[in-house]
């Protein structure tokens, strides 16, 4: 896998903040340490996406340069780094926030 692709994967915050924004409960898995949706959430979370989503991308070999581009020159609600200067982001920062201090709170799941 190339490193442009590990930097996709690794960072994109967009399947979990829809995950905060739409609902369904955050959870700790595995060692505690790796958050998600569980099963049921992370299959409604798949099919929101499917049914209302659309991603394109651009093959970057530093996609953090054209990243840091995009967010000072648009509008992106729904990205955290970089984006303070958002209206949105103070109230997206607190979803995150209270969503993984709730799945703290529970029992590690499967």
């Amino acid at each position: 896998m190339s490193a442009r692709l590990t930097y996709l994967r690794c960072s994109s915050t967009l399947r979990p903040t829809l995950g905060c924004l739409l609902g369904p409960e955050l959870r700790r898995v595995g060692s505690g340490k790796r958050m998600t949706f569980g099963k049921a959430g992370e299959a409604t979370l798949s099919q929101w996406m499917a049914d209302s989503a659309e991603v394109c991308w651009i093959e970057q070999s530093e996609p953090w340069d054209m990243e840091s581009q995009l967010i000072s020159q648009l509008d992106i609600p729904l990205h955290l780094d970089q984006n303070r200067h958002n209206t949105f982001h103070s109230r997206l920062e607190e979803l995150w926030t209270q969503a993984r201090h709730r799945a703290r709170e529970l029992p590690i799941g499967a």
